[in-house]
């Protein structure tokens, strides 16, 4: 009677390893809900990865979690280095740093006056500066990156690498990594670390060549813990099933059904994330045409769902309950009986499925 995630063990473990010997500089991401598995899940599983080292020929010796909040439930599950994603601030988590894990923590800066204000609070602190991409979102410019420089000195003083967060572009980013990397290089940065994110496989090859000096290390999350979506699976239970005919009325709001044929009241809901639909990036025509379509069908009291019955997506009869859904299926489609589970395609980052399975 649940929102399950299953995982095929075997086969989802050999993708792990495949994609940490590939890159043996990686940096685990283990943030928000943990990819729909778990943040404390993935924390383990960066461990059983670190402790693989021999095999792969990776150290994994540092993940990255999303916020100070989430260090924690981490830190419990995971042994070695900590990086925290977002800035550090002088105010707010990031002052309230539990002393058992402090210092295995490695702090973000993307301001020159953080830095200032981190190393004054604790001259130990180690820490990444970060650039500023075409993200725009965080991170010093190459001005800064310069007074940051200054700040430092000729000390390393903590000071882990230079961390760059870069879009999710279906071009090449080797041209602003180029740039990025040879801004570090002028600022006189006692460095030659540079963490990366959203960089393909051929792109980091690139790299290594064109900066053999430099030491990159990609952070990666989806194509880790995702990457072979064959081997995840997600199910919703079938709790109820009623016939009805046209002009019944059902749900929430006593609206009426259409035509004749069974409302399948099914596991999973706003909850979950069920029907939470964040802002899409795709701007193509066919995009467009799709959103104006949902819009009419919505207008006539049908939406499609994410839930499937032999492959054919069903419509949602209602918006989602918090815990459960109602599904429209017609008469004359084979109607899934009370306790049968039927598949759902699910955002996982934005997914917080009942149980995890893994096999």
């Amino acid at each position: 009677m649940s929102l399950t995630l299953s995982v095929d063990g075997d086969r989802w473990r050999r993708h792990l390893l495949a994609t940490v010997t590939a890159h043996p500089g990686i940096v685990p991401v283990a943030k928000g809900n943990g990819y729909g598995l778990g943040l404390g899940r993935l924390a383990r599983r960066a461990q059983w990865l670190a402790d693989h080292a021999a095999e792969t020929g990776a150290a994994v010796d540092t993940i990255a979690v999303g916020t100070y909040d989430e260090i924690g439930e981490a830190a419990t599950r995971y042994s070695g280095d900590l990086l925290v994603l977002t800035p550090w601030r002088p105010f707010g988590a990031a002052l309230d740093l539990d002393e058992r894990t402090a210092a295995r923590v490695v702090h973000t800066v993307s301001r020159p006056q953080d830095l200032a204000a981190l190393r004054e609070r604790d001259p130990r602190a180690r820490f990444v500066l970060e650039q500023l991409t075409s993200m725009r979102r965080h991170g010093m410019t190459r001005r800064e990156l310069a007074t940051a420089a200054e700040e430092l000195g000729r000390a390393r003083s903590g000071l882990r690498g230079v961390a760059m967060h870069l879009p999710l572009n279906t071009t090449s980013h080797l041209g602003e990594v180029t740039r990025l990397i040879n801004e570090v290089v002028a600022s006189g940065l006692p460095t030659t670390t540079v963490f990366v994110s959203h960089l393909t496989a051929s792109e980091l090859a690139r790299l290594a060549t064109s900066y053999p000096d430099f030491t990159v290390r990609p952070r990666v999350g989806t194509d880790l813990w995702l990457g072979d979506r064959g081997a995840l699976t997600v199910g919703a239970t079938v709790l109820d099933v009623h016939q009805v005919e046209r002009g019944d009325t059902f749900g929430y709001r006593g609206r009426s059904v259409p035509k004749s044929g069974h409302i399948v009241v099914v596991s999973g809901g706003t909850a979950h994330g069920i029907g939470l639909e964040a802002p899409t990036g795709d701007q193509s025509l066919k995009a467009r045409a799709a959103t104006l379509a949902r819009g009419g069908m919505d207008a006539v009291g049908f939406v499609r769902s994410p839930f499937s019955i032999d492959g054919k997506q069903r419509l949602f009869a209602e918006p989602p309950h918090m815990q459960a859904s109602m599904l429209f299926v017609p008469s004359g489609a084979r109607v899934p009986r009370v306790g049968e589970d039927i598949d759902v395609r699910v955002r996982f980052t934005a997914t917080d499925f009942d149980r995890v399975v893994v096999s």
